[in-house]
């Protein structure tokens, strides 16, 4: 049977909360892909800020229901620019796939009026973007994975699987908001899980010293010394010691935990970037030495995620891992930037054709279903 391609545009928007990514893709029905376009619009500063507050629990429900249009309006807008910038007509674009804005996420059971539930909610209505694409709009994947006892988290594991294959023994390791890796092995299921606090921490305190969203290049990083005695004692939070399937966001790892390190932070500012980016990459390898090793080899990782382009946080990496190749996807020829858009194709597609695609083992869900909804 001839394979069927189909043309998607597939947007995210990760815990950094800094804009919308969005890759124009062109997918087989049997996941084979090709990237043929990119386009990132950020989010307005006053939108931002919102978005971070009601993550933080500072918003109230007005709130949450006006940004749920207003990111799905921004989603819609990026959509249109990306293409136009390749001026293409949405008549050529089969579907759009949307991971949404996350806001909030409760991985652990919570019980009320004897209802005991996880919870998850991604704003951008996908209504809403159709509605402002004239593109049939596929979104909202989580939820039905925890409806079937699962975490919700992490998804990007499915499309790890196809992207790069079991051939080796891998881990996939992405660094964004939050650091996540999906392991794939010749010897075991794929299985995965939220290792780090990625960059929020260094995001926090390069915004907070320097006034910059980010420390491009490592340059702040580069200027510091690492606090040992902090780092041993950032070390310490109970997150790291959960045993996986577990994943974690803002609601942990916030402006209050942030915060409330500070007090005891070493008083040079860089020290104190260098000191939370070193954490990143210490605790990255230590999930790897306590729920990783144990269970299989590895013979390579390969960093995803802004934290793929900070080389003070590669060489950290490399210096944990010693004789294991740490590599980023650039090398197999996925820039970073788009990895997680194309993995949300992949999900999509899946949703279009009533495929399964979540891995239980990954989110803990008790049967792999169908995630997602359609907007026509």
């Amino acid at each position: 049977m001839d394979k069927k391609f189909y043309s998607v545009i597939s947007m995210m928007s990760g815990t950094s909360m800094d804009g919308c990514d969005a890759c124009l893709v062109r997918l087989s029905d049997n996941f084979e892909y090709k990237i043929d376009g990119f386009y990132s619009l950020e989010y307005p500063q006053d939108v931002r800020k919102k978005l971070l507050d009601i993550a933080v629990g500072n918003g109230n429900t007005a709130d949450i229901c006006f940004l749920n249009f207003v990111v799905g309006k921004h989603f819609a807008k990026c959509a249109n620019l990306l293409l136009e910038k390749y001026n293409l007509k949405k008549e050529k674009i089969d579907f759009i796939s949307s991971h949404g804005q996350t806001v909030y996420h409760i991985p652990q059971e919570k019980e009320i009026g004897g209802y005991r539930t996880k919870s998850t909610l991604q704003i951008g209505d996908i209504s809403v973007i159709a509605g402002n694409t004239g593109i049939t709009t596929i979104g909202d994947f989580r939820p039905r994975d925890m409806a079937a006892g699962g975490q919700g988290a992490p998804l990007v594991p499915f499309a790890d699987e196809k992207i790069f294959g079991k051939d080796k023994n891998r881990a996939i390791q992405n660094i964004g908001g939050i650091a996540n890796v999906t392991v794939l092995s010749k010897d075991i299921p794929t299985f995965a899980f939220d290792n780090s606090v990625g960059n929020m921490l260094i995001d926090y305190f390069s915004h907070k010293f320097f006034g910059k969203n980010y420390d491009k290049d490592g340059l702040l990083a580069k200027q510091g010394k690492v606090d040992e005695e902090w780092l041993d004692e950032l070390m310490k939070d109970e997150y790291y010691a959960l045993v996986p399937p577990k994943t974690t966001g803002r609601e942990h790892f916030n402006d209050k935990y942030a915060e409330n390190i500070l007090k005891t932070a070493p008083e040079n500012k860089y020290d104190i970037i260098r000191t939370v980016t070193e954490l990143t990459a210490k605790a990255i390898y230590k999930s790897y030495e306590d729920f990783v090793f144990p269970k299989t080899s590895i013979d390579e990782v390969v960093i995803g995620g802004g934290g793929a382009y900070n080389p003070v946080l590669m060489q950290a990496l490399q210096k944990y891992f010693g004789q294991i190749p740490v590599k980023t996807h650039d090398d197999y020829g996925i820039c970073s930037q788009h990895k997680e858009c194309l993995a949300f194709a992949i999900l999509g597609l899946c949703t279009l054709l009533k495929k399964t695609n979540n891995l239980p083992e990954c989110t803990g869900a008790a049967k792999a279903v169908v995630m997602g909804k359609i907007a026509y």
